[in-house]
């Protein structure tokens, strides 16, 4: 096993590609970059502590060693929001993906669904969304007089969106 200075601990990554991806995405830093988790068994300490939490307080210390032993060596890989965001006392989401429904044939609706999507993204979700409920383009819009625009125009306001919301400030936002 490799000894690995920059972390003073001995380097549990099999790949290069790992280690940069855990210091890039799963490795806690404060703000201004300063390290909380200098090594990645910190990290597994922090998401065995935090998932602890949700048993009662005289069963979290035999809790959090089971956790940590099945992190232990990538034994078992949570899923990329709980690496990155159990323990932090971030107000993220632990949940990668969330199935949110049809979007409402109504100028209201589609925007409300809009904002629902954007604060999800925010807190570190992807998102998944039917569109197919949206009249098609150049179908008539009754009570307006004007022709609909299709569900491919307000897909393109989703994109810009997705572009623009940093998930949990570490990855752009996505949809399914």
């Amino acid at each position: 096993m490799k000894i690995d200075t920059a972390l003073g601990a001995a380097d549990r990554f099999h790949a290069p590609i790992s280690k940069q991806i855990w210091q890039m995405k799963y490795r806690l830093t404060q703000p201004g970059g300063v390290v909380v988790d200098h090594t990645v068994e910190d990290t597994w300490r922090r998401i065995a502590d935090a998932l602890a939490q949700a048993e009662t307080p005289d069963r979290r210390p035999m809790a959090a060693a089971s956790f940590y032993n099945a992190l232990e060596n990538f034994q078992y890989l949570p899923a990329g929001r709980i690496t990155a965001g159990a323990g932090t006392a971030r107000d993220v989401t632990l949940f990668n993906c969330f199935v949110m429904g049809t979007v409402p044939d109504s100028m209201a609706g589609i925007f409300d669904m809009l904002k629902e999507a954007a604060l999800t993204m925010q807190q570190g979700g992807g998102i998944g969304y039917d569109f197919s409920t949206i009249r098609p383009k150049g179908e008539l819009v009754k009570g307006v007089g004007s022709d609909a625009s299709g569900p491919l125009s307000f897909m393109d306001v989703w994109d810009s969106m997705c572009r623009t919301i940093m998930s949990a400030g570490s990855r752009r936002g996505a949809m399914m």
